[in-house]
């Protein structure tokens, strides 16, 4: 019997290698005769950068960058093993687990810094970037993130905007002029893994759906959507590119916008990046049993996430699919439906790795 065991992150509590440990634990006291087949998942938000630099034998290099509201940090930026590819997380640089709760804001937060680790990544001569998006705290359309690379952003008294600029500064930018690109910009090329298939702009884009979960009240995210709108409307007139209503590009607040506007750039869903790298299909394909998880299960889990995605694999395939998740939102219906059964820890976070063991004992007795 081979079971694998592919979750995604509990966020707050186990990373996906502390949740695929924890599972196999629970089986191997249940029983010692399974073979388990540990697998960690991202889906382009946190933790991906760690899935990805396992699963390729990359190692890490640090970078020296802003977080979102300026102050300098560490972050860290993965390299093949090749030396050809550089990963970097947009999370590590501009993510809302950076910031204490008084300071998330996304009309003040920026993507600077994300973009300070894409041009040292750049500069060190690789020749494409794996962008993670996913987590972060920012709705500045990545118009923080593109300063950095050499594009100035210009208001509508002619003057240079100050590096960071954020979502709320959206609205002021006029035109846009390029100032000391980093050589060989236009070779590189850029693979976008975003975790939602959510558009830019409108009633299902960056601002209105994903910046009130960023810090922003109701006023805010109308100023947002306008701000938004407006920037998109500078990168399509400059670029000659349609970009409003692109799926994905409402991911991580709209960050990849100017470099599908100005780079060799494609959106691919976070879970494909991921599944080709640690070859999950091949994986499920020779299993028994596939055991998913991760902290919530909700509508969105089967939009661009972990589990919806490992389920629809295992649909393929007919390989059973079992989820072991933190709590089930009343939402979750068609992702439950996915599923052949949904496990739900409901209990605090540091008792989470005790009660996947307890509950994979429990999923193995009732399924073998």
């Amino acid at each position: 019997m081979r079971v694998v065991i592919a979750p995604d992150s509990f966020k707050g509590s186990l990373d996906a290698r502390g949740v695929a440990s924890a599972i196999a634990r629970g089986i191997a006291r249940a029983r010692p005769d399974v073979t388990t087949i540990e697998c960690p998942l991202g889906d382009g938000g946190e933790g991906t950068l760690d899935v990805l630099l396992s699963a390729t034998g990359g190692e890490r290099r640090i970078v020296h960058a802003y977080d979102p509201v300026g102050r300098p940090i560490e972050v860290p930026v993965g390299l093949s093993s090749d030396g050809t590819t550089a990963i970097i997380e947009l999370a590590q640089a501009s993510g809302y687990s950076l910031l204490e709760p008084h300071e998330r804001n996304p009309l003040l937060t920026s993507t600077f810094g994300t973009g300070q680790a894409i041009r040292a990544a750049i500069e060190s001569g690789i020749e494409k970037i794996i962008l993670c998006l996913g987590g972060s705290a920012t709705v500045d359309g990545g118009a923080g993130m593109i300063q950095p690379m050499g594009l100035r952003l210009i208001d509508d008294a002619g003057q240079t905007m100050l590096d960071g600029v954020s979502g709320g500064h959206l609205s002021s930018i006029w035109r846009l002029a390029w100032h000391n690109p980093p050589d060989h910009l236009e070779d590189v090329r850029f693979t976008i893994a975003c975790d939602v298939l959510n558009p830019a702009c409108g009633p299902n884009g960056a601002a209105i759906v994903f910046a009130p979960q960023k810090g922003a009240d109701a006023e805010a995210v109308k100023r947002l959507e306008r701000g938004l709108s407006h920037w998109v409307s500078i990168l399509e007139h400059s670029s000659g590119k349609s970009l409003r209503n692109e799926p994905g590009t409402g991911a991580a607040g709209g960050a990849a916008l100017p470099l599908l506007a100005f780079c060799q750039t494609e959106m691919v869903p976070g879970v494909d990046v991921v599944f080709e790298a640690v070859g999950l299909p091949e994986k499920v394909g020779d299993a028994d049993l596939v055991i998913t998880g991760e902290g919530r299960l909700d509508h969105q889990s089967t939009m661009g996430k972990v589990v919806g995605s490992v389920a629809r694999l295992c649909q393929g395939t007919h390989v059973p699919c079992i989820a072991i998740v933190g709590t089930v939102d009343p939402t979750a219906g068609a992702a439950a439906s996915a599923l052949d059964r949904v496990y739900a820890l409901n209990c605090p976070l540091d008792e989470t790795a005790v009660r996947l063991e307890a509950v994979a004992q429990q999923v193995i007795r009732e399924t073998l």
